[in-house]
């Protein structure tokens, strides 16, 4: 990776030397505008709309447009005036619980690395971080702007989250939330139930991007001269509910029947998700490899029994030759005397 910035975090007193890694990337397929006949890229110039002539990058100003046809034009000595942060510093305002932080206000995220002897403040910070369970409020300063940002704690590593500021959040206005609908508690009921039925641990490596590999098998097919194979048809969306409690009920069956369970009374399972269907086989994994040890030692039991009665089949053997002239000395012991 290579840092896209550096600065110190700082923390009261304490000044953290760090850089500045994207913490993400995307796995987009690009793509470039071609002529169809011959593949030529297609070009751009940077044209003036007034003059008609072409601009270079040098002779490119911001320009704000103020309606009516005006623009006001800034320079790049009008941005050095501003009140920005110190371009090289993430100052720490607060601490508050993670939990306080409304994700949507989440933006980008960059991982920090202590640089030279900074090693030991980080350490001391990020550890401060994990006892308290909480995230640090900051501000900093990113390619020309003021940003209010996390900083947290994941895998060892300090995370900083670049946030929008709420007036940057839009409200929900739509008509159905003036509107009194009531949801009668059998629905709430059966609606619970579902999600009690597709609930689980969160496991992102389960989840795949299929548009994205089948796009990526047809451009390696055109590359290598093959036949393109179609992908299978994704599922269907299903139709508007017309019947809600039918179709929760219809939910809830397949639901089970994807996780191995037997369906409610009445209701026929339906097929399994993918997802589904991939926790499944990996439980049925899980069990027989858990069965396979229990076979094991019931099986090494059996054998044990068999030498300890193999073992025992001697001493048996020994005991009752001992016991034949014994029961031998009591039936003549027994035995009535003849008389003379």
């Amino acid at each position: 990776m290579r840092a896209i910035w550096k600065g110190a975090v700082s923390f009261g007193l304490v000044s953290i030397g760090v850089k500045l890694y994207s913490a993400t990337e995307e796995k987009d397929i690009r793509f470039h505008q071609v002529h169809r006949e011959d593949g030529g890229r297609i070009r751009y110039k940077r044209t003036c709309s007034v003059c008609g002539e072409e601009v270079t990058y040098d002779d490119i100003a911001k320009g704000y447009d103020i309606g009516g046809g005006e623009m006001v034009i800034l320079t790049d000595e009008d941005f050095a005036d501003l009140p920005l942060t110190s371009s090289r510093a993430i100052d720490v305002l607060e601490f508050v619980p993670a939990d306080q932080v409304d994700p949507i206000l989440y933006n980008k995220a960059y991982f920090l690395e202590p640089e030279g002897t900074a090693t030991k403040p980080y350490v001391l910070l990020r550890d401060a971080l994990t006892d308290s369970e909480r995230v640090a409020i900051v501000k900093v300063a990113l390619r020309q702007r003021e940003q209010l940002a996390t900083l947290r704690v994941r895998e060892g590593v300090l995370l900083l989250n670049t946030m929008l500021w709420p007036d940057e959040i839009r409200k929900p206005d739509f008509g159905f939330l003036d509107e009194d609908l009531k949801v009668r508690p059998p629905e709430l009921a059966m609606a619970s139930s579902l999600i009690d039925s597709m609930t689980g641990e969160f496991e992102p490596d389960v989840f795949t991007d299929d548009y994205r590999a089948a796009l990526q098998e047809v451009i390696d097919a055109k590359v290598e001269g093959r036949e393109v194979v179609q992908p299978e048809e994704a599922e269907e969306a299903p139709a508007a509910a017309v019947d809600l409690m039918a179709a929760l009920k219809a939910s809830v069956d397949r639901a089970r029947a994807a996780r191995g369970e037997q369906p409610a009374r009445g209701g026929g399972g339906g097929e399994p998700t993918p997802i589904s269907s991939a926790r499944s086989a990996q439980k049925a994994a899980e069990k027989k490899a858990a069965k396979a040890p229990a076979k094991k030692t019931a099986a090494k039991k059996t054998a044990e029994k068999k030498t300890a009665a193999k073992k025992a089949e001697p001493a048996k053997k020994t005991a009752a030759k001992k016991a034949e002239p014994a029961k031998k000395t009591a039936a003549r012991k027994t035995a009535p005397r003849k008389s003379a």
